[in-house]
């Protein structure tokens, strides 16, 4: 289960009733992974969005991925 927020994402893992915060652009990683997208499509829109390198914005991105990943919050 996730909630917006003003300040980015909430999500509560239901399993074991841990509550995990991202930040606006976590938030917009996760909405992205659960529509489907894959990192890289991913990383190119942040990279974009936020006028920073492609490779800075591919190590934020997977790195995300990899903590919603441990969290078991995503399977991607």
């Amino acid at each position: 289960m996730s909630t917006d927020t003003d300040d980015g994402t909430v999500l509560l893992n239901e399993r074991t009733g841990r509550y995990w915060q991202l930040n606006a652009t976590g938030g917009q990683v996760l909405r992205q992974l659960l529509d489907g997208h894959e990192a890289p499509r991913i990383a190119a829109e942040v990279a974009a969005r936020h006028r920073i390198a492609l490779h800075r914005a591919e190590r934020d991105v997977t790195a995300v991925i990899e903590q919603l990943r441990t969290a078991q919050l995503v399977i991607a």
